[in-house]
């Protein structure tokens, strides 16, 4: 079941970045937006390369290998749906508009979706996890 709701999550994510591609909402010109993006391009980037082939599944399936802790994994449990979240919000920002809004609102609920997914099935194979989720936030070092 979780890898069901894992893969709803994520086409609802796909969706709504399509939605604001369509929209012309997904990119910006602005400096500041630029600047956000290429930011999340990074922390995407990073993320992938600390995490190897493994970050690359459409449903939520923790792998062998070990739990990851290295890398902007020190900081955040979800490095990957917080460059994703903030890429999108960036440009949705700089092209304010409730439609725009909604959109990704949907983003962020399907990330949030695929985490707590990803987290249930990663619990059971790494116990340590929980210990590691005390000490680390979702999305925002020291925040959330």
């Amino acid at each position: 079941m979780l890898k069901t709701i894992s893969l709803a999550s994520l086409l609802l994510m796909a969706l709504a970045s399509v939605g604001l591609v369509v929209r012309g909402a997904f990119y910006s010109s602005h400096p500041v937006v630029i600047v956000a993006e290429v930011t999340a391009v990074a922390l995407m980037a990073w993320a992938r390369l600390t995490f190897g082939q493994r970050s690359f599944r459409a449903a939520a399936d923790p792998s062998a290998g070990g739990l990851v802790t290295t890398g902007p994994y020190r900081f955040i449990r979800h490095p990957i749906y917080t460059a994703a979240c903030l890429f999108v919000w960036s440009g949705i920002l700089a092209h304010w508009s409730l439609i725009n809004a909604l959109l990704g609102a949907l983003l962020i609920i399907g990330a949030v979706g695929r985490m707590l997914c990803e987290e249930r099935l990663i619990i059971e194979v790494y116990p340590e996890y929980r210990a590691y989720a005390q000490a680390t936030k979702r999305m925002v070092p020291y925040i959330f």
